[in-house]
């Protein structure tokens, strides 16, 4: 079984809408569309590209598909990620999806959701998620996604689709990894650990011990 792996771009506040550019997703009258882009900087862009360039396969939302569709297959070649994104399978999860998938190398998940994406993993290593928040809010739901690969951004922006939204279902998560680059950006990688344990601060021994020592 492959791994699901999930890319976002998020701010401090939790907001993951159009990071690439003002007029990738206005939805909810988002007026921050391009945020991302003044704090990219080389060292922390080639990472993202070395992470990706593990994928077999990517997949996306509809929302996210549209928008990739209508660039990347026209993508000035000298972009990393043109050959990268061009050249995998990738799968667009929808049910409402309206004619024919232009982008090559594309077929609809258009069964249930469970049984599709546990396919697609069956029969790639690995199966990378970009964007497509509503479609996490899904994988989490069920259980689907292994791993996430999360770039903290410096900034806080106070209204837009946030990663984690209201309805996603409680996680515990394992940090694997953590890197922060010169501009403030924050690198954070964490693989899914089933469902949370829960204690009691006021009465566990073992844990006051921890808030306050041995004073």
């Amino acid at each position: 079984m492959g791994k699901l792996i999930v890319t976002e771009f998020v701010t401090l506040d939790g907001v993951a809408q159009a990071p690439g550019g003002p007029d990738e997703d206005r939805d909810g009258d988002f007026t921050h569309g391009g945020w991302q882009a003044p704090l990219v900087d080389h060292e922390s862009a080639r990472v993202v590209f070395e992470q990706a360039r593990s994928m077999d396969a990517l997949l996306l939302g509809r929302r996210t598909y549209e928008i990739f569709a209508n660039y990347w297959p026209a993508a000035p070649e000298e972009i990393p990620f043109t050959g990268l994104l061009n050249g995998v399978p990738k799968y667009v999860v929808s049910r409402t999806f309206a004619g024919p998938l232009a982008w090559k190398g594309s077929t609809l998940v258009a069964e249930d959701l469970v049984d599709g994406v546990t396919s697609i993993k069956e029969r790639h290593d690995e199966v990378h998620v970009i964007g497509s928040l509503n479609l996490v809010q899904s994988l989490l739901r069920f259980g689907l996604v292994d791993r996430f690969n999360l770039w903290l951004f410096p900034l806080v922006l106070g209204s837009g689709k946030q990663l984690f939204a209201d309805g996603t279902v409680p996680t515990s998560l394992r940090l694997t990894e953590s890197t922060t680059y010169p501009n403030g950006t924050l690198h954070i990688a964490y693989e899914t650990d089933g469902a949370p344990t829960y204690g009691d601060l006021s009465t566990e021994e073992e844990a006051l011990q921890r808030l306050v020592g041995d004073d």
